[in-house]
């Protein structure tokens, strides 16, 4: 029972403001003449809401880890999900790219919270640089140090979203974004502060 409780509510946390952001859509109305790019503008967000909920549910893992792994093969989950985040911020990235048909001064011109999103997404990325260079000892000595890194990342990204997800700016779903970004927070201090203190003290 306890399994699917949490198979349940980690399915739920992904899929919630992915569902909420198709609802909001006006799909009929996405594609008016002479906007083409407006059916991109509808999808991009859905790659970068599923990312970050994946990063939620890696960060609140964190926590839990020895307590997952008895239930759950949490290799595999990480590399799974860990898979699809790259491939979904890669795919958000570009979608936005074409948006702005590739005008990076345009691009930057969008202030902090991008700055916040592009330097959190290159953070990220040191995850997946480190991994498919693991067999070299200078990654593994220092692969604490890439989570670390990388999770910083993840904090950017979250205030990157809160400030420039056209569905978290108000209602349910923002309180949701908030609740994700306090526990994931949280989480981390836990993962890579208070447990290691415990576990050394």
């Amino acid at each position: 029972m306890t399994k699917k409780l949490i198979i349940l509510g980690a399915t739920f946390a992904v899929l919630a403001p992915i569902v909420t952001h198709i609802i909001n859509v006006d799909w009929v109305n996405s594609l008016p003449a002479g906007q083409a790019g407006s059916l991109t503008q509808a999808i991009f967000p859905i790659f970068g809401l599923l990312a970050f909920t994946l990063l939620w549910l890696h960060a609140v893992s964190g926590s839990f880890e020895e307590w997952l792994r008895e239930s759950f093969n949490f290799d595999t989950f990480v590399h799974w999900t860990a898979t699809t985040i790259l491939v979904s911020m890669l795919l958000h990235v570009l979608l936005v790219l074409t948006l702005v048909k590739f005008n990076i001064p345009l691009l930057l011109s969008g202030g902090l919270p991008i700055w916040f999103g592009l330097i959190g997404l290159a953070l990220l990325l040191t995850y997946d640089l480190g991994k498919a260079l693991k067999k070299y000892d200078f990654f593994v000595r220092n692969w604490n140090a890439i989570l670390i890194v990388s999770n910083i990342g993840f904090v950017l990204i979250f205030f990157h979203s809160l400030k420039l997800g056209s569905d978290l700016q108000s209602g349910l779903l923002r309180k949701l974004w908030i609740f994700y970004g306090v526990t994931a927070i949280a989480s981390l201090i836990y993962t890579y502060g208070i447990k290691k203190l415990l576990r050394y003290s």
